[in-house]
């Protein structure tokens, strides 16, 4: 095989795992929001936003990648290169927009120092949700007298 068509070959197969890993991440968001909905377990939709904005996510990187092998290791000519530099600017817009909606702020954008706290116990208070349901709910907060 020669080795043009085998990074064709590559790129062909990181287009389908892109696919692949969209597809199963909906089966997934979806099996795991309708079982959360009749064990009557929340949260329910922003667990499924979440889920399936990181496969989307995922997905979408994956096709980048797949465009970049194909489009520039096998065939540079001006157009496809045009080609390709619309298709990664209209899906690196996706996964910025996709991001924003996930983590509520840009990619470029950093966390301040004092919300770094706040943000890492809500990451981990997110993934202990996801092992278990029951520790997402918010702590009993005491009134303290001065």
């Amino acid at each position: 095989m020669e080795f043009g068509r085998l990074i064709e070959s590559v790129g062909e197969i990181i287009d389908v795992l892109g696919v692949v890993a969209i597809v199963v991440g909906v089966l997934y968001a979806s099996v795991d929001a309708a079982l959360r909905g009749l064990r009557r377990r929340s949260p329910i939709y922003t667990r499924f936003r979440r889920v399936l904005g990181r496969a989307i996510l995922l997905g979408l990187e994956l096709l980048v990648a797949a465009d970049i092998i194909k489009t520039v290791a096998v065939t540079p000519t001006l157009e496809s290169v045009g080609v390709l530099a619309i298709i990664v600017l209209i899906r690196t817009f996706l996964s910025w927009s996709l991001e924003l909606e996930i983590s509520g702020r840009w990619p470029w954008q950093k966390r301040v120092a004092a919300d770094d706290a706040g943000a890492d116990a809500a990451d981990a208070g997110a993934d202990a949700a996801d092992a278990d349901p029951d520790a997402a709910e918010a702590p009993a907060v005491r009134p303290t007298t001065a």
